[in-house]
Parts: C-alpha cells; structure tokens; sequence
C-alpha cells in the first residue's frame, strides 16, 4: 500500500466537509497538474493518505484512504485529468504544521519541504510514519 497527502484549501474544501462525507466519501477533482495527475493515476483502493490544509492553518490535520481509483474528472473540459474518491478515515490528535515538519531534519526531502506547489504528493513509510506519530497516532 501507498501513502499519499492531498492538498485542500479549507474554505474549498475541508476536513470537516470530508468527514461529513462519511463512507462514500468525494471525488478528488480540480487537478489540474500533469505531477499530481501521475500520482493520482498510480493510487490503488485502500491507499491512505494524509489531508492537508493549505495556505490556511497548513497543517495536516487527518487521514483519507483511496475508495476508487482514477477515472477521468468530469471537471476537466480538456479530458486530460483524473480524480479519485477518498473518505475520511480519522482526524490527527494533533495536527502537524508545515513549521514542524520544516524544522525536523528528517523530513527535509519529504514532496510537501521540497515540492510545495503539488497539490497531490506521494509520502514513504518511514515519513507516514513519523507524521503519525507527530500527531498522536
């Protein structure tokens, strides 16, 4: 299995919105990033990922998990990006700020310190976990 973090803004999107959501979760759409479209494309059901708030709070503040996988985004007028479907699966006890993962050396190559603009961002394990932990899980 795959880790991922998906960006949202919050007055767009967020994880409130998400969990409300509940089992049949949302589609991930509005991508619009030939990046982000190859990570979308390489996601698998069951993949979990960490839900970002960016520009404001910028902190990861919970955890989706991949229900469907790429289909093309109806969004797209130019047929050319996909979107999958994540739900909610548990907030962080304590979310995890960009300044904190900034200021861990270990993190220094995590896509969300050296890739910031990329709304769709792969994760390794040894990053998901440290982030878990951070967090309280």
């Amino acid at each position: 299995m795959a880790h991922w973090l998906y960006k949202s803004e919050p007055d767009t999107w967020s994880w409130e919105q998400q969990v409300a959501n509940g089992e049949k979760g949302e589609p991930w759409n509005g991508v619009r990033n030939h990046s982000a479209k190859k990570n979308l494309l390489a996601m698998k059901v069951g993949d979990t990922g960490f839900f970002y708030h960016s520009n404001q709070g910028r902190e990861i503040v919970g955890i989706v998990e991949v229900i469907r996988e790429a289909r093309p985004d109806p969004s797209d007028p130019s047929g050319k990006f996909v979107m999958v479907d994540v739900k909610a699966v548990k907030p962080l006890k304590t979310p995890v700020t960009l300044a904190t993962i900034k200021a861990d050396p270990r993190l220094q190559e995590m896509a969300l310190v050296k890739y910031s603009r990329l709304s769709v961002q792969p994760v390794t394990d040894e990053e998901w976990n440290m982030i878990c932990a951070m967090g309280g899980l």
